[in-house]
């Protein structure tokens, strides 16, 4: 796919594209990523662009974004506040404000690891302050999936996805659990080998 193909395709109203990735960045891909957000948002006109708000990729990808439209930045978190000195995006989404019911989607997606089931459940059943340490690695593991999958209600499902990832590991953490959510969904993504070499035609 091609920059072309991809804004043909993709740039559509009501469109949600992840721009998101590891937290670690290695020093000589800082620059990329932040222009990489500047010129996808440049090339395009309706899509808004959703990550989870983390130090890292995330934040390099949205600072790109805003610096030409920050109302075209969508971050769901796992908690009111998360992060929010850093925060650059034009709309803000707590999971802790959303009713049970609107986490239905992420719920049973997120059931295909077990091991995340159970954290999942610790959030749902601790609704007192989500504060033992399982419940807190649910509210995550819900943010990554809702960011894929959306709500019945306020938030739209993605169409497409570009990562930032480790090259030895790229399906490790929480970023490797979004791109196992987007092929559990069958939503395409791309990560830097592809789009890195977009960066000429920006």
């Amino acid at each position: 796919m091609t920059l072309i193909e991809f804004v043909e395709k993709y740039d559509f109203p009501g469109s949600v594209v992840l721009l998101e990735g590891k937290r670690v960045v290695y020093e000589n891909d800082k620059q990329k990523l932040y222009e990489f957000g500047r010129g996808i948002a440049n090339a395009t006109q309706h899509i808004k662009f959703r990550s989870g708000n983390a130090e890292g990729a995330d934040l390099l990808f949205a600072k790109g974004v805003a610096s030409v439209d920050k109302n075209r930045i969508e971050v769901i978190t796992p908690y009111s506040g998360h992060r929010k000195s850093e925060n650059v995006a034009g709309s803000t989404i707590a999971i802790d404000t959303l009713p049970i019911s609107d986490l239905t989607n992420a719920i049973e997606i997120s059931s295909y690891n077990q091991a995340y089931r159970k954290m999942v459940d610790a959030y749902i059943n601790d609704n007192e302050n989500r504060s033992n340490q399982f419940s807190i690695k649910g509210a995550y593991i819900l943010r990554d999936s809702l960011k894929v999958v959306g709500s019945d209600s306020i938030i739209s499902p993605s169409v497409f996805g570009f990562f930032y990832v480790h090259m030895h590991n790229p399906r490790s953490g929480g970023t490797g659990h979004t791109m196992n959510v987007c092929n559990l969904k069958k939503v395409p993504f791309l990560d830097q080998r592809k789009w890195s070499e977009w960066l000429k035609e920006m």
